[in-house]
């Protein structure tokens, strides 16, 4: 990739530029590239001052291969996108979060980039793009794209060029050593680190005579942010989309960006991952300090366009103190929205554990506001992490409660709203992700959590593609378990995510309430209140336990006026009592939502 380095294009009046967006979606790219670019970031919606519309926003996550084939070669593509935008306008979604879609060698399935400002011919052309994001825009969706900064591929014109000579201009964009000597007199790597999807972290290339190292696969150098051009680099990509008129980015692996110095040997925590490699500790190759001066300079770069672009964080972090820094703490000068993956992607149903998280969310973030997950591309969906194998359709309705009604912004995973399931591979024959590959049969892969979008039972691909061959099989469930049959049926999992949105977006407390955390002490039920300013207030109480339960919601000892309830939603099917002044008794894996009148 010829490395572009781009100053923000200046505006176009707001009207002009609406127009010309309107010409080039219906002329593709006859308009000049620049041109729409420009119109693209002027017309970008402006959300209130006060409110930015990522604050309360419901973001979709898609991954492009597994969402709609519209040209029967078997894997998803834009296209395919802009093919279903109108049930993702009728879900309610805010905006759309599209796995990466760039020319890729595909060892990662596109986490592994080969040129940053381009699609890969797989998914479609820069014109499908643009028209893609035209007519999300006129369906008031935004577009967010994957941005790798952690590494590029082997095959990354940069790396090419890195790897003939210790000499060449791109050969400090990665990370090298020339390594140390072992007893026996041979080359070996620097430190005892492991890639994180097995082996070695360091890879040896004699042309060069030095180790590159590579946080995942080995054929994902990583870049070396300790060089300044490397950040100019991979801002200037960034900038060919934002000029474009996306609407912010999801980065993928930032925590890893830097590593240590000094390669110092990562301390042995004990035992073997699934990849038979040491469990060793992360201090030297995670979160490190230097990470967050990049955030700031990148989120100063990003506060440069209109319209409230925003950076949502891959962050799997061991505790709430570490996700506060990546809002910047009390600054709130980097990431808007760093993923709370501590709430949502446990494997336990836990009332005290979510209460506890909750809470943390609500009073170690210096009031920044969450964004909760608990399903994505690369994680065993949360049917089957939550479900106990009987009551699995009920506790989705408690994720969906929980995910929807708690003080923050959601973030959903395509066919998550339709009880969509995990489909591990039974075989290592059959598995396509190298990560399950080689952790076979400890670690599976992710295969499992990527099959196709379920859409209907037209054929057997569940209107996904036209072709037998898609990259991976659709699941067996397919005939019952897909948006059409769902659509139909007033009592589905997917009407209840369309109502649970609708709420969301319409009452006031559920939008910007505060959290009051309500009967604390009970270990079944989760109970809280979200308050708006001018007292509104809306009760949420999710039974997680197999036994009826009726929790103590006393409001007046949580500073509360006591009035009578409305029921407002609630599973499975109308509760008893739930319009009475009295206590609420919950059937089992029961979902109340009250408003107070």
């Amino acid at each position: 990739m010829h490395m572009r380095l781009r100053r923000s294009t200046p505006g176009l009046p707001a009207v002009a530029a609406t127009l010309l967006l309107l010409v080039a979606s219906l002329v593709g790219s006859a308009i000049p590239a620049a041109a729409t670019r420009a119109a693209a970031a002027a017309a970008t919606p402006a959300a209130p001052a006060a409110e930015p519309w990522w604050r309360h926003a419901v973001i979709y996550e898609i991954y492009p291969r597994s969402f709609q084939d519209s040209n029967g070669d078997g894997t998803g593509d834009l296209n395919g996108i802009a093919q279903r935008l109108d049930y993702l306008q009728q879900l309610g979604v805010d905006a759309i979060w599209i796995a990466p879609i760039y020319p890729s060698a595909q060892v990662d399935f596109g986490y592994d980039i080969t040129d940053y400002d381009a699609v890969d011919p797989m998914f479609g052309t820069l014109a499908d793009f643009d028209r893609l994001l035209g007519e999300a825009r006129r369906r008031h969706i935004r577009v967010i794209l994957d941005m790798v900064l952690n590494h590029t591929s082997d095959q990354h014109p940069w790396f090419l060029d890195a790897a003939r000579s210790g000499d060449s201009r791109y050969h400090d964009f990665y990370v090298w050593t020339a390594g140390k000597l072992d007893a026996a007199g041979h080359r070996a790597p620097p430190n005892n680190w492991v890639s994180l999807f097995g082996g070695s972290a360091w890879e040896f290339v004699p042309a060069v005579g030095e180790f590159y190292y590579h946080r995942f696969y080995r054929q994902q150098p990583d870049l070396n942010w300790r060089n300044p051009e490397v950040e100019r680099a991979m801002f200037a990509a960034m900038r060919f989309w934002l000029e474009r008129g996306v609407a912010g980015f999801r980065l993928d692996a930032v925590t890893e960006l830097f590593e240590d110095a000094k390669l110092r040997d990562a301390p042995p925590l004990g035992g073997t991952n699934a990849q038979g490699d040491p469990n060793l500790s992360d201090i030297y190759t995670k979160n490190l300090p230097e990470v967050h001066d990049v955030m700031r300079r990148l989120r100063a770069m990003m506060d440069t366009y209109a319209g409230e672009r925003v950076l949502i964080g891959e962050t799997y972090l061991a505790n709430t103190t570490d996700l506060d820094a990546w809002y910047g703490g009390a600054r709130h000068d980097e990431l808007q929205l760093p993923m709370d993956t501590l709430v949502g992607l446990g494997n336990r149903l836990d009332a005290d554990t979510f209460r506890r998280r909750l809470l943390e969310s609500q009073t170690e973030l210096h009031h920044s506001q969450p964004l909760l997950v608990f399903d994505n591309h690369d994680n065993v969906r949360s049917w089957d992490r939550f479900g106990d194998g009987v009551h699995d359709a009920q506790i989705a309705r408690i994720v969906a409660a929980l995910l929807l009604t708690a003080p923050a912004t959601a973030l959903l995973y395509q066919g998550q709203e339709i009880g969509q399931r995990t489909a591990t591979p039974t075989r290592v024959e059959d598995v396509r992700d190298p990560l399950g590959i080689r952790g076979w049969p400890r670690d599976k892969g992710r295969d499992g959590e990527r099959t196709p979008m379920q859409w209907d039972g037209s054929n057997a691909q569940a209107g996904f593609s036209t072709t037998p061959h898609t990259w991976l099989p659709v699941t067996a469930d397919y005939r019952s378990v897909n948006v059409q049959s769902e659509a139909a049926d007033p009592e589905s999992l997917l009407n209840w995510y369309r109502r649970l949105i609708a709420l969301r977006r319409n009452n006031r407390a559920l939008r910007e309430g505060r959290m009051v955390m309500l009967d604390t002490a009970n270990a079944s039920v989760l109970s809280y209140a979200r308050v708006s300013t001018d007292g509104e207030t809306v009760i949420v109480s999710l039974n997680m336990s197999p036994q009826p339960q009726t929790p103590s919601l006393d409001l007046a000892q949580a500073g509360l006026r006591s009035s009578h309830p409305r029921t407002l939603l609630s599973s499975p099917g109308p509760l008893p009592h739930g319009d009475a002044k009295g206590p609420v008794s919950l059937p089992p894996y029961a979902v109340w939502i009250a408003e107070l009148r």
